[in-house]
């Protein structure tokens, strides 16, 4: 028998033409059509409280890479803990479309401005001064806002938020839509929605079981007990966490949370939980001596899009279109009956929650459930007097 040889490659490898980055550069102008056509939606568009920007790209050792870019949409409403207006919306479904559509951009980096907050929702106020008691218009709110999530899950790039602060409501919502969450970790992630008025069927409701399981889902969509980030990316709702806080120079962890053990003297999981008594005290005193830097987040969100950008473009997003399918799935199949039951709500139940958080005394935004619950248990309407007695003022001058 004769044994099987490797053909010769040698005169086939020499002849081969020597395709440098320069000529891939070349052949690539040679080539390309002489117009590219453009499959935005509409261009050179601006929007109050949005800011889109294109980033060069950079190899995950920090060098940057010449002719590709990052897009970069940021929530720029920092009074406002960058929760999103209407005009917000409509800019983030046009800017997710206008990045998955262009040829020089890698990744999306979805994240707010400033370093208290990614987003903390729907802006209250306008939900409280314009939507509130009218479900007609904000049913088609929330068709703008169901655009917002699909827009994310339909992105042709990857799309990593970069939690710089809270993600809070609506904003864990079009955080969870992401396809990857890095975080500095004295940002709190969670839920509002029982506390002032909603349910989380804006993603919340289809995501969390995905993310976390079903008994911590639960927990989080309604005791709206918000989580820090070392417990999110303990329970796997974020691929990493950095270091925010310097002090006398040097980064150190969270001080408000368990950061240097993972469990307590019972077995229960201790990481990542609040801090109690003297030890919240000091955590205090730390806090306040630190100052806030996200160049460590930057630095590992730059790193995540630079490892990305090191695969074939149209096998990365077949492998994020067929992973974000469980996503996908719950959402396609939920969505439209949400936005029907949101706007039906506002007539309620969530006209009197917005109003009590915009117009309550900052201590004090949350209604008096107890007063609600034995107004109903004894039959009472849904009134405007009713709503009045439940929403807190501030209280008079002595």
């Amino acid at each position: 028998m004769i044994p099987a040889t490797r053909p010769d490659t040698t005169r086939a490898n020499t002849t081969r033409p020597d395709t440098t980055r320069a000529d891939t550069a070349t052949i690539a102008a040679r080539t390309r059509p002489a117009r590219l056509v453009s499959h935005n939606l509409a261009e050179g568009l601006a929007f109050p409280g949005l800011k889109v920007e294109k980033r060069p790209a950079k190899l995950p050792d920090g060098t940057p890479v010449e002719g590709l870019f990052n897009a970069w949409i940021i929530l720029d409403n920092p009074t406002q803990l960058n929760s999103y207006t209407t005009e917000m919306v409509k800019g983030t479904i046009l800017a997710f479309r206008a990045a998955s559509t262009a040829r020089d951009v890698v990744a999306v980096v979805f994240t707010g401005s400033g370093e208290r907050a990614f987003c903390t929702g729907g802006n209250t106020a306008e939900y409280a001064e314009y939507y509130a008691g009218n479900p007609q218009e904000y049913r088609q709110y929330m068709r703008l806002f169901n655009d917002m999530v699909s827009a994310i899950l339909g992105c042709d790039k990857p799309v990593v938020c970069r939690v710089n602060g809270m993600r809070i409501g609506g904003g864990q919502e079009i955080g969870m839509a992401c396809d990857y969450s890095i975080a500095q970790d004295l940002a709190r992630l969670g839920q509002a929605g029982p506390k002032h008025g909603s349910a989380a069927i804006g993603g919340s409701t289809d995501f969390l079981p995905l993310m976390v399981g079903m008994e911590r889902a639960i927990e989080s969509g309604t005791l709206c007990e918000h989580w820090s980030a070392h417990k999110a990316y303990r329970l796997g709702m974020l691929c990493d966490i950095v270091p925010a806080l310097r002090v006398d120079g040097a980064f150190v962890p969270n001080p408000l949370v368990v950061t240097d053990r993972l469990l307590d003297a019972w077995g229960r999981y201790a990481l990542g939980e609040p801090k109690t008594g003297a030890a919240l005290a000091e955590g205090k005193a730390l806090l306040a001596r630190g100052t806030v830097d996200l160049s460590l987040l930057d630095q590992k969100v730059e790193e995540l899009c630079g490892k990305l950008m090191l695969t074939f473009p149209e096998c990365l997003t077949k492998s994020l279109e067929e992973l974000r399918k469980p996503k996908l799935e719950a959402w396609n199949r939920n969505k439209e009956d949400s936005r029907a039951w949101l706007a039906l709500n506002m007539m309620n139940e969530a006209r009197t929650g917005f109003r009590a958080f915009n117009e309550g005394p900052r201590e004090a935004r949350e209604i008096d459930f107890i007063a609600l619950r034995r107004a109903l248990a004894q039959g009472a309407p849904w009134s405007d007097e009713l709503v009045e007695s439940l929403i807190p003022h501030a209280k008079a001058a002595p």
